[in-house]
């Protein structure tokens, strides 16, 4: 790109969970979910060498933050924000994901944390004093946005999937009812940091847009871990596509807006192969690699980054080989943020020396 410059400053790839990523245009310079947390306790490395990486992963974090006047928080897990670090938001404009609505419980709870820290340290005040009246509104169903999703035929599965949907939307109208109780935490201008709420709006500086997503699911229709917003950030004709957490992607209808979008550089997160069977059965896995084989044949790339959860364990290749295949096929350049960078995985190294 001539316009655009990108820089990956933390990705699981190299050894803590992160999707840090740090975009440049003539007008901005943006940097996306500067969180980083430490690899699950299957990972195979010793704690020490763990402990580190995420040591790195934090300082590699702080030193891009302050090339930026932007900073992207895309949802509240910690691998993609961080509270808190006064260094981190100091003098920058926060955009990120609405606290108030399409969140669960948990994630909730560290925004109203990381909000009531961040007035304390730049607005020498307490959230509490700042809060809103709830704001009661009749939110759709999510899946009703997903037609392709929805029609889509499982076969054998087919009767639980309809069980699981059904079991999702009661979840969903549970939480309505929860984001209709809670106060709304409000969009904030303090001394030396200010906060907009991004879902599905977009923002402009100079000639720069940066064109967010509507909430979409983290990972499979009703995910209890909630929803995230995916940025698009647009100059002159260029754009760089950070999807954050779509685990796969793993809905169709979200690999076809991905298509919809046609990015140069698209920034994606793998499914997490490592929770197999747990978390993550055979069929949602197959449905993710469909979609990104489809995304690979459909868009004209110069680069593709897929990452984040993926290189968790040391089979992941082996798991989405179709993927790799796929991109062989199209010449298309399909990396690791290691292996963009030059160096092999470090849940590869970790494993070879373990």
């Amino acid at each position: 790109m001539k316009y655009i410059e990108f820089e990956l400053v933390w990705f699981d790839s190299l050894g803590a969970k992160s999707a840090c990523t740090l975009v440049k245009t003539p007008d901005a310079s943006i940097l996306i979910d500067p969180g980083a947390a430490e690899m699950q306790p299957g990972f195979p490395a010793p704690k020490e060498l763990k402990r580190r990486w995420l040591r790195e992963a934090r300082s590699a974090i702080l030193e891009a933050s302050r090339k930026a006047d932007i900073i992207v928080i895309s949802h509240y897990h910690y691998d993609h924000f961080t509270d808190f670090d006064r260094r981190l938001y100091e003098g920058k404009t926060i955009l990120a994901k609405d606290p108030n609505k399409y969140i669960n419980s948990s994630q909730r709870k560290r925004a109203e944390r990381f909000y009531s820290n961040l007035v304390k340290e730049f607005g020498k005040a307490d959230l509490e004093d700042l809060l809103e009246e709830p704001q009661p509104e009749d939110y759709p169903d999510p899946l009703d946005d997903l037609p392709i999703a929805r029609s889509r035929d499982y076969g054998e599965y087919s009767e639980r999937k309809r069980e699981l949907l059904e079991l999702g939307r009661r979840w969903f109208r549970k939480r309505v009812e929860e984001w209709n109780r809670m106060p709304r935490i409000p969009e904030l201008t303090l001394k030396n940091c200010r906060v907009k709420f991004a879902d599905s709006k977009t923002f402009r500086r100079g000639n720069t847009l940066m064109k967010f997503s509507k909430p979409n699911f983290h990972g499979i229709e009703y995910a209890r871990v909630g929803w995230v917003t995916s940025i698009e950030i647009i100059y002159e004709g260029e754009r760089i596509l950070h999807t954050s957490d779509l685990e796969g992607p793993v809905i169709e209808d979200q690999a076809e807006w991905i298509i919809r979008e046609k990015p140069n550089i698209l920034i994606v997160d793998g499914p997490s192969t490592y929770l197999i069977p747990y978390m993550l059965n055979l069929i949602n896995l197959r449905r993710a690699i469909e979609n990104m084989k489809k995304i690979i044949r459909s868009i004209d790339s110069e680069l593709i980054i897929y990452d984040h959860h993926l290189p968790r364990e040391p089979r992941y290749r082996e798991r989405v080989k179709e993927v790799y295949e796929t991109a062989r096929e199209e010449g298309k350049d399909v990396l690791t943020a290691a292996e963009y960078l030059g160096r092999e995985p470090a849940v590869l190294t970790a494993s070879k020396t373990g």
